[in-house]
Parts: structure tokens; C-alpha cells; sequence
């Protein structure tokens, strides 16, 4: 199947999707300062650059799109044209983030990762599930 739009127009396209700011990291980022909790955003000294990062308890969130990191859910999809560009970039990303969760373990940080698809499927339920799930995970962190 080829593509509906030209090569240029693609490539400006997937230019500008953002890897900081997303809406998916937004909605986490919200949620959680609504909750009283504090946190730095893409610290460039840790292994990975995460998204959130608690130095309070330790921890750290990677908020991670379903294409870009490949996840095993509806929402990934391996493009039909130049499979493989695509396989070589998606699966860099896999090791890239396999690395940095390894590297930021070997340090004591903690690590837990939000996906596209969980947000998406508690939307209705205004992201209470994932935002308790990163609260609690958080809680358990000052037990430890």
C-alpha cells in the first residue's frame, strides 16, 4: 500500500511530532502536581532523560507514545512502507529504553513507565486508574 501523502509532506509531518510536552505526558504531569506532588521534568543528568523525575522518593516516570516505543497493544502498528527504517528505529528505541531503565536501576532510582494506551483507556474515568497506580507506586517508594 503506498502512502496518501508525498514523501516531503510525510517527512514534514513526523518532523513535528514532539518528544517532550506530549499531551499524554501533559495529562500525567497535571494529575499528579494536582495531587501535591512535586517533581523535575526531563533531567538531562539521568541515564534515558525521563519525563518525571521524584528525587523525594527516588523515582522515576517514563511516559512513553505505543509507536514510538513499540509497544504490544492495538495502538502499534509496523508502518507498511520502509519496514525496514521503521524496525531499525523502533527497535533502537526498545534497547534504548531497556539501557536506560538498566542504567538508572544500577543506581537506585526506581522506574515505572506510562503507556499511551493506558491513558487512553481510563480517559473516560477522567485517568483516575493510571494516575492511583503512579500515586500508590509512588507511596510505596517512603516504605521502602
Amino acid at each position: 500500500m503506498t502512502d496518501i501523502v508525498s514523501a516531503e509532506k510525510r517527512s514534514q509531518m513526523m518532523s513535528g511530532i514532539r518528544s517532550k510536552n506530549t499531551l499524554p505526558e501533559m495529562i500525567v504531569r497535571r494529575a499528579l502536581h494536582a495531587r501535591g506532588y512535586r517533581y523535575r521534568i526531563h533531567v538531562k543528568d539521568l541515564p534515558g532523560k525521563p519525563d518525571l523525575v521524584f528525587p523525594r522518593y527516588r523515582s522515576v516516570l517514563f511516559i512513553h507514545g505505543c509507536f514510538w516505543h513499540g509497544h504490544d497493544c492495538p495502538l502499534f502498528k509496523m508502518p507498511m512502507t520502509r519496514t525496514d527504517f521503521w524496525e531499525k528505529k523502533i527497535n533502537r528505541n526498545r534497547e534504548n529504553d531497556a539501557n536506560a531503565r538498566a542504567a538508572l536501576n544500577s543506581m537506585g532510582w526506581r522506574v515505572m513507565e506510562v503507556w499511551e494506551c493506558e491513558l487512553r483507556a481510563s480517559k473516560k474515568s477522567g485517568y483516575l486508574p493510571v494516575v492511583d497506580g503512579v500515586t500508590q507506586w509512588l507511596s510505596c517508594a517512603l516504605q521502602e
